[in-house]
């Protein structure tokens, strides 16, 4: 009987085990943290400090935010992943950090694959941000002057670091315009915008943020073109590359989606889901982030989701592979 009995309890835990990936859990067990790949008071950080709190309210627990900032966002990254798939932890990522970041760097052990997206937040205007006496004040006059120093003193571009998302479509459009680029990587946009201002370095494809329009107004640098495919809401003065007659077609922004580990239960996604949603309607939430010029995004259902982050894996992945990123 005793070992007729421990028979029945192994097969008991068989079907438990069986069954758990698809279990109902319940949703939220305690705070849940919003990892941030960067330090505090950068763009991203304002992003999640503008969603958490709301978001807080319709969990109905605390959302902390987490800033671990290193290894082109991938320590955040890899501490979420290193945690059990239960939703307690959520990605706030961008292109930079899940697709290319990987593709870059050695010392980053996941793939894309590895997480799934739950909703895009927002999308952020590209700008091509130039030193202020640079001989090129739109898109073609760039172009024109990339092509031409080609053959000499080949034009000076900046980024966030080799592999980055911003160093990737500077290549792409040196690529599509054949015109050879000297790249100069620093560890920040700041750091890089201080060395446009006093002329180190040509130009650079950034994020629109404050700090540069500060510049702006200060005379120290200047802004061409936006790289969407047309003008941002919160640019509407400025024009976009596509408007000129050498850049067709070359459109980017730079999205925010948040993340959870693959695998995480299909009621925890739907519940996440449904309160991100909600707080992306707060009128509140969508002028603050028009503040930070950053556009709202639609709320999207899982397919979409799905399709869309295939998508961009499969987008950045050629890129990268056409203009020549590898490992380091």
């Amino acid at each position: 009987m005793i070992r007729s009995f421990k028979k029945q309890i192994a097969g008991l835990l068989v079907c438990i085990l069986a069954i758990a990936p698809g279990m109902a859990l319940a949703y939220p067990n305690g705070t849940v943290s919003l990892m941030v790949p960067y330090p505090a008071g950068g763009p991203s950080d304002v992003i999640a400090r503008i969603f958490n709190t709301r978001l807080s309210k319709q969990l109905n627990t605390p959302v902390i935010v987490e800033n671990i900032g290193g290894v082109s966002g991938a320590l955040a990254a890899q501490k979420m992943l290193g945690m059990p798939a239960n939703g307690q932890m959520l990605y706030q990522a961008s292109p930079n950090e899940v697709i290319l970041s990987p593709l870059a760097n050695a010392a980053v052990k996941f793939n894309a694959e590895d997480f799934q997206l739950i909703q895009l937040i927002s999308y952020g205007p590209l700008v091509i941000v130039a030193r202020k006496d640079l001989p090129a004040n739109t898109s073609d006059e760039l172009v024109t002057l990339a092509r031409k120093s080609s053959s000499g003193a080949a034009l000076a571009y900046g980024s966030v670091g080799i592999g980055s998302f911003y160093h990737v479509v500077a290549e792409h459009m040196g690529q599509t315009i054949g015109a050879k680029m000297n790249h100069v990587p620093y560890k920040g946009a700041a750091p890089l915008l201080q060395d446009i201002a006093v002329g180190s370095v040509d130009f650079a494809i950034l994020p629109h943020f404050a700090a540069i329009d500060g510049l702006v107004e200060q005379g120290r640098v200047k802004v061409i073109a936006q790289l969407g495919a047309q003008r941002a809401e919160t640019l509407p003065k400025l024009p976009t590359v596509s408007e000129g007659k050498l850049l067709k077609n070359f459109s980017f922004t730079i999205w925010t989606g948040y993340m959870v580990k693959k695998g995480t239960p299909t009621n925890v996604i739907s519940i996440l889901q449904k309160a991100i949603h909600t707080t992306l309607a707060d009128p509140q939430v969508r002028e603050s982030l028009k503040i930070q010029s950053q556009l709202t995004a639609k709320p999207m259902s899982l397919e979409e989701s799905e399709k869309f982050y295939n998508a961009e894996i499969a987008q950045y992945r050629k890129i990268a592979k056409a203009v020549g990123i590898e490992r380091q």
